[in-house]
């Protein structure tokens, strides 16, 4: 936990108080919510950082909660191999919005991560190179996570 503290103190010190929106931590995890323009800096540094190494980016999904203005999150779970740490990052969108940039090209395994929470909530990883549907047929219409999907 305490290398997800200092990761916390390293994104804030490189990229201000802006970049994080909140902070917790329950059950020895540490939850870092960022500004969606602070997401990709911030995933770099998490990863390139030799004192954070953040090399593993192990699940990523999508969070439906209506009735907030911040309707969605998408939560990325990261793990530094070398440290044996966690950290959880969160971004928050609006339904209004539903766009962020992709972090495939930091870490890989969010190509199919990504792709999910796309097929699933609606969810758009701007930059992602090749952004479809991985679960349902390219034909259905509607997003099935969503709280509000009709489930007839």
């Amino acid at each position: 936990m305490e290398l997800a503290r200092k990761a916390v103190g390293k994104i804030r010190e490189r990229f201000g108080e802006k970049a994080v929106v909140e902070t917790h931590e329950s059950l020895g995890e540490v939850t870092v919510v960022l500004a969606r323009e602070a997401l990709v800096d911030a995933a770099k540094l998490l990863r390139d950082d030799p004192e954070l190494g953040f090399d593993f980016l192990s699940d990523l999904c999508g969070v439906d909660w209506p009735g907030r203005r911040d309707r969605f999150e998408v939560v990325y779970h990261l793990y530094s191999i070398k440290h044996t740490a966690r950290l959880r990052l969160k971004v928050r969108l609006t339904e209004d919005d539903t766009s962020l940039p992709s972090v495939s090209g930091i870490w890989p395994t969010a190509n199919w991560h990504e792709r999910e929470a796309f097929d699933m909530y609606g969810i758009v990883f701007l930059g992602h190179p090749d952004l479809r549907r991985i679960l349902n047929p390219d034909d259905f219409e509607g997003f099935p996570f969503r709280k509000d999907f009709p489930i007839n």
